[in-house]
């Protein structure tokens, strides 16, 4: 996957700044006027190659979507500035599914949070994982979530993944979205994220859809 990557980085890019995570519906048009809007709230989740996050989530009872790109966090107070990593926008009803249901998703089936700047065969820091937070109540909340899973002992090696403000998310371009789905005889899809569908209807049978 790594060559492919390459390439499409030169590909042009919608940039979207994002500046906290919206969590009301809104309608400024009036087209819903009368009618209760869904509950809609907002993840933003690295963890390694897009197409495999993606792909999970879109078989997720309650994502209304899930969109593929590259997130930039905010720097740490002294520090460079950090580097992109592929990562999903998730949009979701939150009373059909709740943030914690996403995070069992996020840390049990779509990938592997011990393992440090890779994920799998791919390589490289754009590939490691953070959890997108929009407030210092929702960071604590995600750490609480993996001090839990160290405590039980959950992985045999320390969890790497870090807590990130997100300074802007790059959405790829269309031939990148839904990638799984499109190109399921891909090899790199059959040998990694096929065995992730597989994984999440076995251990969230409720969550799963088809």
């Amino acid at each position: 996957m790594t060559r492919r990557h390459a390439s499409r980085r030169s590909l042009s890019l919608a940039i979207i700044v994002l500046a906290g995570f919206p969590h009301a519906h809104r309608d400024p048009a009036g087209a819903n006027a009368g009618r209760a809007a869904p509950p809609r709230a907002v993840a933003v989740l690295a963890g390694g190659c897009y197409w495999g996050v993606e792909s999970v989530y879109r078989h997720v009872k309650g994502i209304s979507s899930a969109t593929s790109g590259y997130a930039t966090p905010v720097p740490a107070d002294g520090a460079d500035a950090a580097p992109p990593a592929e990562a999903v926008r998730l949009v979701y009803d939150s009373t059909r599914i709740s943030y914690a249901q996403i995070l069992d998703v996020f840390f049990s089936v779509v990938h592997d949070p011990t393992q440090l700047n890779r994920q799998g065969p791919d390589v490289g820091t754009e590939y490691r994982s953070i959890v997108f937070v929009p407030n210092d109540g929702r960071r604590a909340v995600v750490q609480g979530y993996i001090d839990s899973l160290t405590a039980a002992r959950v992985y045999r090696r320390p969890i790497v993944t870090t807590i990130a403000r997100l300074r802007s998310f790059e959405v790829v371009p269309p031939s990148q979205q839904d990638y799984a789905a499109h190109h399921p005889t891909d090899p790199y899809i059959v040998a990694n994220d096929a065995p992730k569908l597989e994984a999440l209807r076995r251990r969230f049978p409720g969550l799963y859809r088809s």
